[in-house]
């Protein structure tokens, strides 16, 4: 037969200052900066920043989530810390107006690739689809001008003869991954290469567009691409 006491809680003497001790000893098993890496490296892992649940289940995350609210307080100070955003707590205007100062900071419409090269300071291009449906369509939201289909053409064309003037030739693949590492405003190549809807060799018929463009204004092109006395 079960005894009555044995239902309830046993009571036990406990010296209050020495738990905050042992507790305090058990925080000191990671610094802070160490939790903050492993919440950084679990959103690198998950794509996004974990929810509490995600991090739990993340067989790779070193520490228990009570740990990194002990330490931060809070689940979401602990994110804020590791510069990463809680999603539940941005809203649509808040995105947009995270988009419009990066915009005023490069003097230019932002791309995905300025997302990915500040990494956790900023929302995740994959955020930005979740929320507005695409990235163009939030950029076009917060206020840019976001060029589609023929027009996206059109200004590759004449980003083409400009850089073919400059180089004297047409412009490579590879002549047109250089200039884009100079300015990210361009498409990449594989963008430029992907807007045209050509059985192979769209390249080829990107550099006929764009000698195209420059005999209209003009400019000479010989045979093999090179574009004579100009530098």
């Amino acid at each position: 037969m079960t005894s009555r006491r044995s239902s309830k809680r046993a009571r036990v003497r406990i010296d209050e200052a020495e738990l905050a001790a042992f507790r305090a000893g058990l925080r000191r098993r990671y610094s802070d900066e160490e939790i903050l890496d492993e919440l950084r490296a679990a959103a690198e892992r998950l794509g996004r920043s974990p929810t509490m649940r995600e991090f739990a289940q993340d067989a790779e995350a070193r520490v228990h989530p009570q740990t990194v609210i002990e330490h931060f307080g809070t689940w979401n100070a602990a994110k804020r810390a590791a510069g990463l955003f809680p999603r539940r707590f941005l809203t649509r205007e808040e995105l947009l107006e995270q988009l419009r100062r990066l915009g005023e900071e490069l003097g230019r419409i932002p791309t995905a690739r300025d997302l990915a090269d500040r990494g956790r300071s900023l929302p995740s291009q994959s955020l930005y689809a979740h929320t507005f449906g695409s990235f163009g369509n939030a950029l076009r939201e917060a206020g840019f001008e976001v060029l589609q289909g023929e027009e996206r053409l059109e200004r590759a064309v004449e980003q083409g003869a400009a850089l073919a003037r400059a180089l004297g030739r047409l412009p490579k693949m590879a002549d047109w991954n250089v200039a884009r590492r100079a300015d990210p405003a361009l498409l990449s190549e594989w963008q430029v290469y992907r807007l045209l809807d050509v059985p192979r060799g769209a390249w080829t018929a990107f550099q006929f567009l764009v000698r195209e463009r420059l005999r209209e204004e003009g400019v000479e092109v010989a045979p093999d691409g090179t574009l004579p006395g100009e530098s």
